[in-house]
């Protein structure tokens, strides 16, 4: 499906989620609340939409890349604690609370929203050391000993392995705990956010005659060639920046 349509789909999954009862229940416990995960090639626009579905339901909205943590930063650091155990004390190790967890806590103190949005991009890019941390989150929405706070959903994204060689898929009981969702570029899409966000006219008027280079990813012997949606974004600001000078 292309970004619009995907948009649609996770802002329909947030909008249930975040629904609740007479009570004030989630008439779908977090428990139950899978988390999404998008699939798209690299500058398509994924934060971009989720950035916005937050903005539009009003919610808080933390975003973090998974490939610039360690298995420490995401679970917290270790620290030896005193316990008793019938009646004799022992030393054990605990962990300090997730830089990730501590995040959401702190967007919920600085927004006074209680609700919001776990944004984890590039998660099937993780190091080797924090993978098993990663599918533990993703199926139970702990790092660690702390969980995300009840009201805040988990949404994450990652690229398919011919956009990134690092990538590995993730195994049966895994996916079938995630709401999968892949896009695909759509020049004819990004057209109507081009015009909408003042995308320079050269730029545009370009890629109305050579629509198939809006995104392209091609190997060469000198490594990956590629354009995407952000490169022509950039673009725009840079030619806007010459004509101002």
């Amino acid at each position: 499906m292309n970004i619009r349509e995907a948009k649609q789909q996770i802002k329909n999954a947030m909008v249930a989620y975040f629904t609740k009862d007479e009570f004030g229940n989630y008439r779908l416990p977090p428990a139950r609340q899978r988390p999404v995960f998008l699939l798209g090639a690299p500058g398509i626009g994924k934060t971009a939409i989720m950035e916005q579905i937050a903005q539009e339901l009003e919610v808080g909205f933390v975003s973090y890349s998974m490939t610039h943590h360690t298995r420490q930063s995401a679970l917290g650091l270790p620290f030896i604690a005193t316990k008793t155990y019938g009646g004799v004390e022992y030393q054990v190790s605990e962990y300090t609370m997730s830089e990730i967890i501590a995040s959401v806590y702190e967007a919920m103190e600085s927004t006074g929203r209680p609700e919001g949005i776990l944004f984890l991009d590039e998660i099937n890019c993780v190091s080797e050391t924090l993978t098993p941390a990663m599918l533990q989150f993703l199926q139970y929405k702990v790092f660690g000993r702390h969980a995300v706070p009840d009201g805040w959903i988990v949404v994450t994204a990652g690229n398919p392995p011919e956009y990134n060689r690092t990538a590995h898929d993730f195994d049966i009981a895994t996916w079938d705990r995630l709401k999968r969702i892949e896009v695909e570029p759509d020049y004819d899409v990004w057209r109507e956010f081009a015009v909408s966000a003042e995308v320079h006219p050269a730029v545009i008027t370009y890629l109305d005659i050579e629509r198939n280079h809006f995104y392209a990813v091609e190997a060469t012997p000198d490594g990956a060639s590629f354009v995407t949606a952000r490169g022509w974004d950039d673009l725009s600001a840079m030619i806007k920046l010459y004509e101002a000078q």
